[in-house]
């Protein structure tokens, strides 16, 4: 990503969820502020890559994208076997809407359909059928990619592959894929998420506290400031959180389950602390209202306080900016799909789009001020044998 990129997340009614989108979103905003990245979402129920097409220059294009991502496939693929003329649709949709990205300006992360859970109701075939019928348009996604020189994100492998451990790990009433099969709950949007996030070249360093036990001195890498070190207390105040997220680990609604099933953490959620020439043994580490023990040669190596601190200090403010990312992606929903293509935008869509985008503002302001620093404490103590 780049400074002051303006993100574009199109897709259809699984965009359209607003929970990938929102995870992507918030991540942005807090993980990395510095790089001031702004984001709408235009994801639309039941739609196909052609059906996009139709309507991107009119919806997407006028506010002038830097970067898109794109999650169209699993309407396109029909819930039946595959079938050549449905791959020669999605490919000349795909490429279509590439060139018309690039041709703006804007750079394009193609991604891959999603997979398919044991039983689709409504479907025409089988899941296996339907999942070959989707792996053959992730395979022209990879092709199309590399033919346009884009992006690409392979959301059908992560989700098919943590799709497959969660069933191992947690049972057959684990669906990843959503109760419907399709429209996955926040484990499986979640795992989307972090196939976009992957593709989009984040390094996931959050930041490194290093604390000399020996010199009685603490540092920071930037985003994060030490404020004071005594008494085996550290104080900081920070300016990017790490991602925060709660929840029963073997429920398929809750993110912190998706974190199990793909190495987000170790990849792009790494807050690590660092304590060197420690003497005793083990030191039991305090973060908020949790607390750790660890072995002086773990701690020399670094822990990272994002995955064994799941409630942690930042998780209220990262909260109230993630309530403030929701409500502003649900006001984009209704700015495209009830204004832009209702009543109003027939009459006049430019005053439309005007009279909209005042509206929308408010839900920026809203967000961005929902993010502050975060003022917390590090308790560094002896454990006692």
């Amino acid at each position: 990503m780049k400074p002051g990129d303006r993100l574009a997340l199109c897709g259809d009614s699984i965009t359209e969820q607003r929970m990938y989108t929102r995870a992507i979103e918030t991540y942005l905003t807090v993980c990395v502020p510095e790089l001031a990245v702004t984001v709408r979402q235009y994801g639309w129920s039941g739609e196909t890559a052609p059906g996009f097409l139709a309507r991107m220059t009119n919806d997407v294009l006028r506010f002038q994208p830097t970067l898109a991502t794109t999650a169209y496939g699993m309407n396109d693929h029909g819930y039946q076997a595959y079938e050549p003329a449905i791959g020669q649709r999605y490919r000349e949709a795909m490429v279509a809407i590439v060139r018309a990205f690039t041709n703006a300006g804007a750079r394009v992360i193609l991604g891959s359909p999603s997979c398919v859970g044991p039983a689709v109701p409504w479907a025409k075939a089988p899941s296996e059928e339907l999942n070959l019928s989707l792996n053959e348009l992730r395979n022209l996604g990879i092709e199309i990619a590399a033919a346009e020189g884009v992006g690409f994100a392979d959301v059908f492998w992560t989700m098919f592959k943590a799709s497959f451990f969660g069933t191992q790990r947690y049972g057959d009433v684990y669906l990843l894929a959503g109760q419907d099969g399709v429209h996955p709950d926040w484990a499986g949007s979640f795992v989307m998420a972090y196939a976009f996030l992957k593709a989009m070249g984040l390094d996931g360093h959050i930041g490194t506290i290093t604390v000399d036990l020996q010199a009685i001195t603490a540092t920071a890498t930037p985003g994060h400031e030490v404020q004071g070190f005594a008494d085996g207390e550290v104080r900081l105040v920070s300016h990017r959180y790490p991602f925060c997220a709660t929840g029963e680990i073997n429920k398929a609604n809750t993110i912190r389950s998706a974190m199990t099933l793909v190495p987000f953490n170790a990849e792009l959620n790494r807050l690590h602390l660092v304590i060197t020439n420690a003497a005793a043994p083990r030191y039991v580490v305090t973060w908020g209202t949790g607390y750790r023990s660890y072995p002086r040669e773990q701690l020399a190596k670094g822990v990272n306080l994002a995955d064994d601190f799941p409630l942690n200090p930042f998780t209220e403010a990262f909260n109230r900016v993630d309530a403030a990312v929701a409500a502003k992606q649900a006001y984009e929903t209704r700015q495209i799909k009830m204004l832009f293509h209702g009543d109003e935008g027939q009459a006049d869509m430019e005053m439309t789009a005007t009279l909209t985008e005042k509206a929308r503002q408010r839900y920026v302001e809203t967000l961005a001020a929902a993010r502050v620093p975060v003022n917390h404490v590090i308790k560094i103590a002896a454990q006692s044998p």
